[in-house]
């Protein structure tokens, strides 16, 4: 990239929204562009490289050169670069697609209705959740319980199902239909001297007082992430997805299961509905259903809920609920082969095998000044940076740390991502052992600097 180049590159990107960003501060360090990628590891437009930590966003699960889904792209591109599925029309990749992923979803998810995003394929979830409840004769029960903390996207719709204040503020989220109850993190919300099954009875026993006070009849849903990423890193306590299925089943709750992070192999099972024994009435995908190299997500469904809509067909002349990219044939080509590799190449297998090291060089990590906590499964985690490890409080917001952190790591060549008071971790699948050791040792010095400037800064 010659310099004229790269100083155009600089001028264009001040005319880009950035999500997540202080639009009035201006980094020391500059905008980062990222120019090219090759397996685990991007460049940026100077040529230093980077491994990258959390897979772009928590999506690029096959890494960033992966032929194979180049060849997919390209081959569509030749054949049918573009069709719908409006009007009882198809196409070969779409319908393959649908097969192949109803094929490897939990048990009773036969259907799919594709759009381009997690937000999209959560904003359809509620959208068919009240029309459901409308064909069923239930017009009252429409109400969806989220979480605090958790994400479940920034549409009108799954912004309000986000619980997260900065996604809500000044937007005119939630929508009057959504509620949250707790957080399921014993870490940050357990009361003093309560045991980690003792607050997961506690916040449980509050979700089921929520129905009540709500009214059964008015609740539609409860929506959860197996394990939540944006919200920071949250792996739920043992029993509590138990104890939740218990509840829903009880009051005729659907279960929507936000598998957007955690599908397709990050938590060492091909999906964490598997690895927490999740049966969800809905589920959503997105990100590592292509690898991140195509927009494309789903919304799973059961029989009982897609034959309703299919009544619903009936009585009005149309399923009036479409995108114009919904199963976009390259998206869908490529998802495809997405599945296909990790078929072939046993990805999930691969995790499994991979996660205990991740989780050993991670549990290095907890004895840290810094550290209050380290959290994770299969190939995601997070480090809890604390102010005072004893108390578990956080620094001040104004101190910067967690900018700090990211951007020290940077400098070593390490991409993470910090969230509130953590760093979040969410390597490509297809990470190996050395991977693992650049990762955490880019982190780790990052973390002693992190000691040596708050010591010097007291």
């Amino acid at each position: 990239m010659t310099k004229t180049e790269s100083t155009a590159w600089h001028q264009d990107i001040a005319h880009v929204v950035h999500p997540y960003s202080n639009l009035d501060a201006h980094s020391t360090l500059g905008p980062t562009v990222i120019a090219r990628g090759d397996g685990c590891y991007v460049y940026d437009e100077h040529g230093k490289r980077y491994i990258e930590g959390m897979s772009g966003l928590w999506c690029a699960s096959l890494g960033f050169s992966e032929k194979r889904l180049v060849d997919a792209a390209t081959r569509q591109l030749n054949t049918l670069p573009y069709y719908h599925l409006f009007s009882h029309r198809s196409h070969p990749p779409g319908i393959a697609l649908a097969q192949a992923l109803t094929a490897v979803a939990p048990e009773g998810l036969n259907h799919v209705l594709f759009s381009s995003s997690g937000s999209e394929a959560n904003d359809a979830a509620v959208k068919l959740i009240w029309y459901y409840n409308n064909l069923l004769g239930r017009p009252q029960k429409k109400k969806i319980i989220s979480r605090l903390h958790g994400y479940h996207g920034v549409t009108v719709a799954s912004g309000s199902l986000t619980g997260l204040a900065h996604v809500h503020r000044d937007f005119d989220l939630p929508l009057p239909r959504v509620l949250h109850t707790d957080c399921p993190s014993h870490y940050h919300f357990g009361l003093p001297g309560e045991s980690e099954p003792a607050f997961t009875q506690r916040i449980t026993d509050n979700l089921e007082q929520l129905i009540l006070e709500e009214g059964p009849e008015t609740v539609a849903a409860f929506i959860a992430e197996p394990v939540s990423g944006a919200g920071g890193v949250i792996v739920p306590p043992a029993g509590y997805f138990e104890r939740v299925q218990a509840i829903l089943k009880k009051y005729d709750i659907l279960f929507i299961v936000d598998e957007v992070i955690t599908g397709f192999g990050r938590t060492g099972r091909m999906f964490g509905c598997e690895t927490y024994g999740l049966q969800p009435d809905m589920m959503t995908v997105a990100k590592g259903l292509s690898g991140a190299y195509q927009p494309i997500s789903g919304l799973l469904l059961t029989d009982a809920i897609h034959d309703t809509l299919r009544a619903g067909s009936r009585k009005h002349g149309a399923f009036a609920h479409g995108l114009t990219y919904a199963a976009h044939p390259v998206a869908a080509a490529v998802a495809l082969e997405t599945l296909h590799i990790y078929r072939d190449r046993d990805i999930v297998g691969h995790v499994r095998e991979v996660a205990p090291y991740f989780l050993e060089k991670l549990d290095a990590l907890a004895e840290h000044p810094l550290v209050g906590q380290v959290r994770g499964v299969g190939l995601i985690a997070a480090v809890e940076i604390t102010a005072d490890k004893a108390a578990r409080k956080p620094f001040e917001p104004t101190a910067g740390m967690g900018a700090w952190i990211q951007n020290r790591t940077m400098e070593y060549g390490v991409i993470v991502r910090t969230i509130a008071h953590c760093v979040a971790l969410c390597p490509p699948l297809i990470s190996e052992r050395q991977h693992i050791d650049e990762l955490f040792g880019g982190l780790s010095r990052a973390l002693d600097d992190a000691l040596v400037h708050v010591r010097a800064n007291k």
